[in-house]
Protein backbone atom coordinates (compact mmCIF):
# COMPACT_ATOMS: atom_id res chain seq x y z
CA UNK A 1 0.00 0.00 0.00
CA UNK A 2 1.79 3.45 -1.06
CA UNK A 3 2.00 6.78 0.78
CA UNK A 4 -1.05 9.02 1.10
CA UNK A 5 -0.33 12.34 -0.57
CA UNK A 6 -2.16 15.03 1.79
CA UNK A 7 -0.53 16.19 4.82
CA UNK A 8 1.22 13.65 7.05
CA UNK A 9 -1.22 11.75 9.52
CA UNK A 10 0.11 10.04 12.61
CA UNK A 11 -1.90 7.28 14.97
CA UNK A 12 -1.77 8.13 18.44
CA UNK A 13 -2.47 4.50 20.73
CA UNK A 14 -3.99 5.44 23.76
CA UNK A 15 -5.88 8.02 25.27
CA UNK A 16 -4.80 7.82 28.98
CA UNK A 17 -2.12 10.35 30.01
CA UNK A 18 0.35 9.73 27.87
CA UNK A 19 -2.05 10.05 25.25
CA UNK A 20 -3.79 12.82 25.71
CA UNK A 21 -0.11 14.50 26.17
CA UNK A 22 1.21 13.08 23.08
CA UNK A 23 -2.47 14.74 21.18
CA UNK A 24 -1.59 17.83 22.95
CA UNK A 25 1.59 18.32 21.80
CA UNK A 26 1.10 17.17 17.88
CA UNK A 27 -2.02 19.88 18.03
CA UNK A 28 0.07 22.26 19.41
CA UNK A 29 2.68 21.05 16.47
CA UNK A 30 0.48 21.96 13.98
CA UNK A 31 0.30 17.70 12.90
CA UNK A 32 -2.26 15.90 11.98
CA UNK A 33 -3.17 12.68 14.03
CA UNK A 34 -6.09 10.06 14.94
CA UNK A 35 -6.33 8.85 18.59
CA UNK A 36 -7.68 4.86 18.40
CA UNK A 37 -8.72 4.30 22.47
CA UNK A 38 -10.19 1.04 23.00
CA UNK A 39 -12.21 2.58 26.03
CA UNK A 40 -15.50 4.99 25.24
CA UNK A 41 -14.02 7.88 27.07
CA UNK A 42 -10.46 9.41 27.73
CA UNK A 43 -8.65 8.63 31.23
CA UNK A 44 -7.11 5.38 30.80
CA UNK A 45 -6.53 2.81 34.17
CA UNK A 46 -7.71 6.28 35.73
CA UNK A 47 -11.27 5.60 34.66
CA UNK A 48 -12.29 2.90 36.84
CA UNK A 49 -15.47 2.10 34.78
CA UNK A 50 -13.18 1.56 32.24
CA UNK A 51 -13.33 -2.76 31.92
CA UNK A 52 -9.65 -2.65 30.81
CA UNK A 53 -8.52 -0.42 34.17
CA UNK A 54 -6.52 -1.89 36.73
CA UNK A 55 -7.47 0.68 39.00
CA UNK A 56 -9.07 -0.17 42.40
CA UNK A 57 -11.59 2.14 44.49
CA UNK A 58 -9.03 3.27 46.95
CA UNK A 59 -6.32 4.43 44.89
CA UNK A 60 -4.89 7.80 45.08
CA UNK A 61 -1.97 9.59 43.06
CA UNK A 62 1.14 8.17 44.63
CA UNK A 63 2.92 12.08 43.64
CA UNK A 64 1.46 14.92 44.85
CA UNK A 65 -0.65 17.22 42.60
CA UNK A 66 1.22 19.80 42.20
CA UNK A 67 4.25 17.11 41.16
CA UNK A 68 1.67 15.17 38.80
CA UNK A 69 0.09 17.76 36.59
CA UNK A 70 0.22 19.38 33.58
CA UNK A 71 1.99 22.47 34.03
CA UNK A 72 -0.18 24.14 31.27
CA UNK A 73 -3.40 22.78 33.18
CA UNK A 74 -2.75 22.64 36.93
CA UNK A 75 -5.00 21.18 39.37
CA UNK A 76 -7.02 22.91 41.05
CA UNK A 77 -6.23 24.69 43.95
CA UNK A 78 -9.02 22.98 46.09
CA UNK A 79 -7.99 19.22 44.89
CA UNK A 80 -6.65 16.98 47.32
CA UNK A 81 -3.03 16.72 47.90
CA UNK A 82 -3.19 13.02 46.66
CA UNK A 83 -6.43 13.06 44.57
CA UNK A 84 -8.24 10.18 44.76
CA UNK A 85 -8.85 8.22 40.98
CA UNK A 86 -12.21 9.79 40.08
CA UNK A 87 -10.52 13.28 40.65
CA UNK A 88 -7.60 12.48 37.93
CA UNK A 89 -10.49 11.20 35.61
CA UNK A 90 -12.08 14.40 36.13
CA UNK A 91 -8.90 16.08 35.77
CA UNK A 92 -8.05 14.08 32.67
CA UNK A 93 -11.48 14.59 31.28
CA UNK A 94 -11.06 18.59 31.46
CA UNK A 95 -7.67 18.54 30.46
CA UNK A 96 -9.17 17.08 27.14
CA UNK A 97 -12.15 19.24 26.64
CA UNK A 98 -9.85 22.23 27.42
CA UNK A 99 -7.84 21.23 24.34
CA UNK A 100 -10.53 20.11 22.42
CA UNK A 101 -8.68 16.26 22.25
CA UNK A 102 -11.66 14.07 22.39
CA UNK A 103 -12.86 15.57 18.55
CA UNK A 104 -9.48 13.83 17.39
CA UNK A 105 -10.39 10.37 19.12
CA UNK A 106 -12.15 7.48 17.56
CA UNK A 107 -13.52 5.97 21.04
CA UNK A 108 -14.23 1.84 21.25
CA UNK A 109 -11.27 1.20 18.74
CA UNK A 110 -8.96 -1.78 19.92
CA UNK A 111 -5.80 -1.95 17.54
CA UNK A 112 -5.36 -5.51 16.72
CA UNK A 113 -2.28 -5.35 14.54
CA UNK A 114 0.70 -2.93 13.74
CA UNK A 115 2.91 -3.98 10.82
CA UNK A 116 5.58 -1.43 8.83
CA UNK A 117 4.31 -0.64 5.28
CA UNK A 118 6.16 1.28 3.36
CA UNK A 119 7.01 4.78 4.64
CA UNK A 120 4.88 3.96 7.02
CA UNK A 121 2.53 1.70 9.08
CA UNK A 122 -0.83 -0.45 8.56
CA UNK A 123 -2.74 -0.52 11.39
CA UNK A 124 -5.75 -2.84 11.85
CA UNK A 125 -8.26 -1.50 14.22
CA UNK A 126 -11.63 -2.79 15.28
CA UNK A 127 -14.45 -1.61 16.60
CA UNK A 128 -18.37 -2.88 16.63
CA UNK A 129 -18.96 -2.37 12.88
CA UNK A 130 -15.61 -4.83 11.76
CA UNK A 131 -12.24 -4.50 11.19
CA UNK A 132 -10.85 -1.47 9.70
CA UNK A 133 -7.02 -1.19 7.63
CA UNK A 134 -5.29 2.53 7.45
CA UNK A 135 -1.93 3.52 6.78
CA UNK A 136 -0.41 6.48 8.86
CA UNK A 137 2.38 7.99 8.51
CA UNK A 138 3.89 7.29 11.93
CA UNK A 139 3.16 5.96 15.24
CA UNK A 140 2.98 6.57 18.58
CA UNK A 141 2.58 4.27 21.36
CA UNK A 142 0.54 5.56 24.33
CA UNK A 143 -1.16 2.48 25.79
CA UNK A 144 0.76 1.94 28.60
CA UNK A 145 2.45 -0.02 31.32
CA UNK A 146 -0.04 -1.67 33.57
CA UNK A 147 -1.83 -3.96 31.13
CA UNK A 148 -0.51 -7.53 31.65
CA UNK A 149 -0.60 -8.55 35.25
CA UNK A 150 2.76 -10.51 35.98
CA UNK A 151 1.44 -13.87 37.83
CA UNK A 152 4.85 -15.79 38.82
CA UNK A 153 3.96 -19.66 39.61
CA UNK A 154 3.66 -20.27 42.99
CA UNK A 155 5.32 -23.41 44.87
CA UNK A 156 2.49 -26.39 45.07
CA UNK A 157 -1.26 -25.73 44.94
CA UNK A 158 -3.70 -23.12 46.77
CA UNK A 159 -6.61 -24.80 47.94
CA UNK A 160 -8.26 -20.75 48.84
CA UNK A 161 -8.96 -17.81 46.15
CA UNK A 162 -6.01 -16.46 44.20
CA UNK A 163 -6.25 -12.72 42.95
CA UNK A 164 -3.88 -11.14 41.13
CA UNK A 165 -3.76 -6.85 42.23
CA UNK A 166 -5.12 -6.09 38.49
CA UNK A 167 -8.60 -7.96 39.96
CA UNK A 168 -8.98 -6.12 43.26
CA UNK A 169 -11.35 -3.03 43.11
CA UNK A 170 -12.64 -3.08 46.36
CA UNK A 171 -12.19 -4.27 50.79
CA UNK A 172 -15.38 -6.03 50.31
CA UNK A 173 -13.55 -8.73 48.66
CA UNK A 174 -11.77 -9.31 51.97
CA UNK A 175 -14.55 -9.68 54.67
CA UNK A 176 -13.64 -12.26 57.61
CA UNK A 177 -11.51 -14.09 55.60
CA UNK A 178 -7.48 -14.73 56.48
CA UNK A 179 -5.75 -13.43 53.47
CA UNK A 180 -2.21 -12.89 52.30
CA UNK A 181 -0.57 -10.35 50.10
CA UNK A 182 2.51 -11.29 48.34
CA UNK A 183 4.42 -8.23 47.20
CA UNK A 184 4.88 -4.97 48.68
CA UNK A 185 5.19 -2.37 46.18
CA UNK A 186 2.78 0.56 46.19
CA UNK A 187 -0.16 -1.34 45.29
CA UNK A 188 0.68 -4.12 47.27
CA UNK A 189 0.67 -1.75 50.36
CA UNK A 190 -2.72 -0.02 49.76
CA UNK A 191 -4.48 -3.31 49.34
CA UNK A 192 -2.88 -4.54 52.85
CA UNK A 193 -3.93 -1.27 54.19
CA UNK A 194 -7.46 -1.83 52.80
CA UNK A 195 -7.76 -5.67 54.12
CA UNK A 196 -7.21 -4.14 57.65
CA UNK A 197 -10.31 -2.97 57.75
CA UNK A 198 -12.29 -6.25 56.72
CA UNK A 199 -9.89 -9.03 56.68
CA UNK A 200 -10.15 -11.37 59.68
CA UNK A 201 -6.35 -11.00 59.58
CA UNK A 202 -3.77 -9.81 57.11
CA UNK A 203 -0.44 -11.22 56.44
CA UNK A 204 2.14 -9.38 54.18
CA UNK A 205 4.65 -11.71 52.40
CA UNK A 206 7.47 -9.98 50.78
CA UNK A 207 10.92 -11.37 49.38
CA UNK A 208 13.74 -8.16 49.45
CA UNK A 209 13.11 -4.96 51.46
CA UNK A 210 12.00 -1.69 50.71
CA UNK A 211 12.39 1.57 51.22
CA UNK A 212 9.50 3.05 52.76
CA UNK A 213 8.29 6.91 52.62
CA UNK A 214 5.69 8.54 53.82
CA UNK A 215 3.19 10.71 52.15
CA UNK A 216 3.64 13.73 54.25
CA UNK A 217 6.75 15.21 56.01
CA UNK A 218 5.90 18.51 58.32
CA UNK A 219 2.37 18.67 56.71
CA UNK A 220 3.80 18.95 53.58
CA UNK A 221 3.97 15.99 50.50
CA UNK A 222 7.19 14.06 50.77
CA UNK A 223 7.90 14.70 46.78
CA UNK A 224 7.54 19.06 47.12
CA UNK A 225 10.46 18.83 50.28
CA UNK A 226 14.08 19.59 49.60
CA UNK A 227 15.63 20.43 46.24
CA UNK A 228 16.84 23.76 47.64
CA UNK A 229 20.48 22.49 47.18
CA UNK A 230 21.61 20.06 44.55
CA UNK A 231 23.70 17.58 45.97
CA UNK A 232 25.96 14.53 44.23
CA UNK A 233 24.39 11.61 44.02
CA UNK A 234 25.67 9.54 46.69
CA UNK A 235 24.97 12.37 49.60
CA UNK A 236 21.88 12.90 48.31
CA UNK A 237 20.70 9.15 49.26
CA UNK A 238 22.57 9.45 52.51
CA UNK A 239 21.14 12.56 53.54
CA UNK A 240 17.47 11.67 52.16
CA UNK A 241 17.70 7.75 53.69
CA UNK A 242 19.02 9.24 57.12
CA UNK A 243 15.95 11.88 57.04
CA UNK A 244 13.50 8.70 56.17
CA UNK A 245 14.73 6.63 59.23
CA UNK A 246 14.49 9.72 61.37
CA UNK A 247 10.92 10.24 60.56
CA UNK A 248 9.63 6.67 59.61
CA UNK A 249 11.99 4.09 61.12
CA UNK A 250 13.45 1.14 59.31
CA UNK A 251 11.83 -1.38 58.27
CA UNK A 252 13.45 -3.86 60.44
CA UNK A 253 11.36 -2.01 63.13
CA UNK A 254 8.18 -3.52 61.79
CA UNK A 255 8.96 -6.65 61.11
CA UNK A 256 9.92 -6.67 57.01
CA UNK A 257 13.82 -7.03 55.78
CA UNK A 258 15.94 -4.01 55.42
CA UNK A 259 16.56 -2.98 51.90
CA UNK A 260 20.39 -3.76 50.90
CA UNK A 261 20.41 -1.65 48.28
CA UNK A 262 20.34 2.40 48.37
CA UNK A 263 17.61 4.74 48.53
CA UNK A 264 16.81 5.60 44.99
CA UNK A 265 17.70 2.50 43.39
CA UNK A 266 14.63 0.50 43.10
CA UNK A 267 10.77 1.76 42.97
CA UNK A 268 10.14 3.60 46.86
CA UNK A 269 7.14 2.50 48.45
CA UNK A 270 5.14 5.88 49.50
CA UNK A 271 2.47 4.81 52.38
CA UNK A 272 2.19 6.48 54.97
CA UNK A 273 -0.13 4.14 56.52
CA UNK A 274 1.36 0.33 55.88
CA UNK A 275 3.90 0.71 58.85
CA UNK A 276 1.29 2.37 61.24
CA UNK A 277 -0.81 -0.87 60.87
CA UNK A 278 2.47 -3.35 61.00
CA UNK A 279 3.16 -1.56 64.44
CA UNK A 280 -0.29 -2.19 65.56
CA UNK A 281 -0.22 -5.46 64.86
CA UNK A 282 -3.32 -5.82 62.09
CA UNK A 283 -0.90 -6.91 59.40
CA UNK A 284 1.90 -9.41 60.22
CA UNK A 285 5.29 -9.72 57.64
CA UNK A 286 5.94 -13.07 56.58
CA UNK A 287 9.20 -13.82 54.70
CA UNK A 288 8.98 -14.69 50.71
CA UNK A 289 6.28 -18.28 50.35
CA UNK A 290 8.16 -21.43 50.30
CA UNK A 291 5.58 -23.83 49.96
CA UNK A 292 1.88 -23.88 49.47
CA UNK A 293 -0.13 -27.10 50.93
CA UNK A 294 -3.95 -26.26 50.92
CA UNK A 295 -4.81 -23.46 52.53
CA UNK A 296 -1.29 -23.86 54.53
CA UNK A 297 1.29 -21.28 52.91
CA UNK A 298 5.05 -22.32 54.52
CA UNK A 299 7.51 -19.27 54.63
CA UNK A 300 11.39 -18.80 53.64
CA UNK A 301 11.89 -18.49 57.73
CA UNK A 302 10.35 -21.74 58.39
CA UNK A 303 7.07 -20.41 59.71
CA UNK A 304 3.57 -20.94 58.24
CA UNK A 305 0.08 -19.50 58.17
CA UNK A 306 -3.58 -20.38 56.94
CA UNK A 307 -4.90 -18.22 54.44
CA UNK A 308 -8.77 -18.09 52.86
CA UNK A 309 -7.10 -16.05 50.14
CA UNK A 310 -3.79 -15.20 48.54
CA UNK A 311 -3.77 -11.75 46.36
CA UNK A 312 -0.51 -11.09 44.14
CA UNK A 313 0.62 -7.45 44.01
CA UNK A 314 3.62 -8.84 41.93
CA UNK A 315 3.07 -6.01 39.30
CA UNK A 316 2.55 -5.85 35.72
CA UNK A 317 4.68 -6.72 32.18
CA UNK A 318 5.43 -4.57 29.33
CA UNK A 319 3.05 -5.83 26.42
CA UNK A 320 2.19 -4.24 23.20
CA UNK A 321 0.24 -7.85 21.84
CA UNK A 322 -0.71 -5.92 18.36
CA UNK A 323 2.92 -5.13 17.16
CA UNK A 324 6.07 -7.68 16.85
CA UNK A 325 8.58 -7.24 19.61
CA UNK A 326 11.42 -6.84 16.39
CA UNK A 327 9.83 -3.87 15.22
CA UNK A 328 10.12 -2.15 18.71
CA UNK A 329 14.07 -2.82 18.98
CA UNK A 330 12.63 -5.54 21.86
CA UNK A 331 15.33 -8.40 22.21
CA UNK A 332 13.95 -11.53 23.68
CA UNK A 333 16.70 -11.73 26.43
CA UNK A 334 15.54 -8.06 27.31
CA UNK A 335 12.54 -6.73 29.95
CA UNK A 336 11.89 -3.74 27.41
CA UNK A 337 12.36 -2.46 23.98
CA UNK A 338 15.75 -0.55 23.62
CA UNK A 339 15.11 3.41 22.52
CA UNK A 340 17.21 6.23 22.87
CA UNK A 341 15.32 7.84 25.69
CA UNK A 342 13.13 5.29 26.35
CA UNK A 343 10.93 6.91 23.17
CA UNK A 344 13.14 6.79 20.21
CA UNK A 345 13.80 4.17 17.71
CA UNK A 346 17.39 3.90 16.68
CA UNK A 347 16.34 3.48 13.03
CA UNK A 348 12.60 4.07 12.62
CA UNK A 349 11.72 8.29 12.32
CA UNK A 350 7.83 7.19 12.35
CA UNK A 351 7.53 4.84 15.52
CA UNK A 352 7.86 6.32 18.98
CA UNK A 353 7.33 4.78 22.42
CA UNK A 354 5.54 7.26 24.72
CA UNK A 355 5.20 6.87 28.81
CA UNK A 356 7.56 3.55 28.93
CA UNK A 357 9.21 5.71 31.26
CA UNK A 358 9.55 5.31 35.07
CA UNK A 359 11.06 7.62 37.57
CA UNK A 360 10.96 9.06 40.92
CA UNK A 361 9.16 12.22 40.90
CA UNK A 362 8.90 12.29 36.69
CA UNK A 363 5.22 13.47 37.21
CA UNK A 364 2.90 14.02 34.10
CA UNK A 365 4.93 16.85 33.52
CA UNK A 366 7.72 14.90 32.56
CA UNK A 367 5.98 12.23 30.10
CA UNK A 368 4.89 15.88 28.43
CA UNK A 369 8.29 16.88 27.81
CA UNK A 370 8.89 13.73 26.42
CA UNK A 371 5.65 14.39 24.15
CA UNK A 372 6.99 17.73 23.29
CA UNK A 373 10.33 16.14 21.82
CA UNK A 374 8.84 13.40 19.69
CA UNK A 375 6.59 16.74 18.15
CA UNK A 376 9.33 18.68 17.91
CA UNK A 377 11.66 15.96 15.74
CA UNK A 378 8.75 15.34 13.75
CA UNK A 379 8.16 19.09 13.13
CA UNK A 380 12.31 18.66 12.00
CA UNK A 381 12.39 15.54 10.04
CA UNK A 382 9.14 17.06 8.32
CA UNK A 383 11.45 19.99 7.25
CA UNK A 384 14.77 18.09 6.82
CA UNK A 385 16.50 19.94 9.03
CA UNK A 386 20.21 19.80 10.01
CA UNK A 387 18.81 19.25 13.50
CA UNK A 388 16.38 16.21 12.79
CA UNK A 389 19.85 14.77 11.03
CA UNK A 390 21.66 15.39 14.32
CA UNK A 391 19.39 13.71 16.49
CA UNK A 392 18.87 10.66 14.00
CA UNK A 393 22.63 10.50 14.28
CA UNK A 394 22.20 10.59 18.43
CA UNK A 395 19.48 7.86 18.82
CA UNK A 396 20.86 5.47 16.47
CA UNK A 397 24.69 5.74 18.55
CA UNK A 398 22.89 5.94 22.09
CA UNK A 399 19.72 4.07 21.97
CA UNK A 400 21.12 1.25 24.17
CA UNK A 401 22.18 3.95 27.11
CA UNK A 402 20.71 4.47 30.22
CA UNK A 403 19.64 7.54 31.23
CA UNK A 404 20.69 6.52 35.10
CA UNK A 405 22.30 9.55 36.44
CA UNK A 406 24.60 6.81 37.87
CA UNK A 407 22.22 5.66 40.02
CA UNK A 408 22.62 1.73 40.34
CA UNK A 409 19.10 0.14 39.80
CA UNK A 410 18.53 -2.92 40.42
CA UNK A 411 18.00 -5.82 37.81
CA UNK A 412 14.48 -6.37 37.88
CA UNK A 413 12.18 -6.23 35.17
CA UNK A 414 10.41 -3.72 36.65
CA UNK A 415 13.16 -1.41 36.78
CA UNK A 416 13.91 -1.79 32.81
CA UNK A 417 12.52 1.26 31.41
CA UNK A 418 13.30 3.20 34.91
CA UNK A 419 15.33 6.27 34.09
CA UNK A 420 17.23 9.35 36.59
CA UNK A 421 14.49 12.30 37.10
CA UNK A 422 16.91 14.89 36.71
CA UNK A 423 19.48 13.20 34.75
CA UNK A 424 16.10 12.50 31.76
CA UNK A 425 14.62 16.12 32.04
CA UNK A 426 18.25 17.59 31.37
CA UNK A 427 18.60 15.20 28.16
CA UNK A 428 14.60 15.99 27.09
CA UNK A 429 15.74 20.04 27.42
CA UNK A 430 19.08 20.00 25.76
CA UNK A 431 17.14 18.02 22.65
CA UNK A 432 14.33 20.48 22.98
CA UNK A 433 16.63 23.44 22.42
CA UNK A 434 17.56 22.33 19.11
CA UNK A 435 13.99 20.89 18.18
CA UNK A 436 11.15 23.07 20.24
CA UNK A 437 12.89 26.81 21.23
CA UNK A 438 9.42 27.66 21.94
CA UNK A 439 9.54 25.73 24.90
CA UNK A 440 8.70 27.73 28.12
CA UNK A 441 11.25 26.86 31.24
CA UNK A 442 10.54 24.10 33.32
CA UNK A 443 8.69 25.80 36.87
CA UNK A 444 11.34 25.26 39.42
CA UNK A 445 9.27 23.46 41.90
CA UNK A 446 9.16 20.89 38.93
CA UNK A 447 12.72 21.17 38.17
CA UNK A 448 13.83 20.76 41.56
CA UNK A 449 15.72 17.05 42.55
CA UNK A 450 13.39 16.33 45.81
CA UNK A 451 12.37 13.85 48.12
CA UNK A 452 11.28 11.91 45.25
CA UNK A 453 7.56 10.29 44.87
CA UNK A 454 6.51 7.68 42.13
CA UNK A 455 3.69 8.76 39.91
CA UNK A 456 1.28 5.91 38.76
Amino acid sequence: MSAHTTAPCYAIIGAGPMGLAAARNLQRAGLDFVGLELHDDVGGLWDIDNPHSTMYESAHLISSRRMTEFVEFPMADGAAAYPHHREVRSYLAAYADHFGLRDHFEFGTRVVAMVPDGDGWLLTTETTEGRRERWFDGVLIASGTLHRPHRPELPGSFAGELLHSSDYRTPEVFAGKRVLIVGCGNSGADIAVDAVHRAASVDLSVRRGYHFLPKFVAGRPIDTLGGALPLPRAVKQRVDAALVRAVAGRPSDFGLPDPDYRLYESHPVINSLVLHHLGHGDITARRDVADIDGHTVHFADGECGDYDLVLLATGYELDYPYVDRAELNWPEEADAPRLYLNVFHPERDNLFMMGMVEAAGLGWEGRNQQARLVAGYLRHRLAGTAAADAFDRTKRVHATERVDGGYDYLQLARMAYYVNKAAYLDAVAGHLTDLDPDLAPRPAAYAAAPLDGVTR
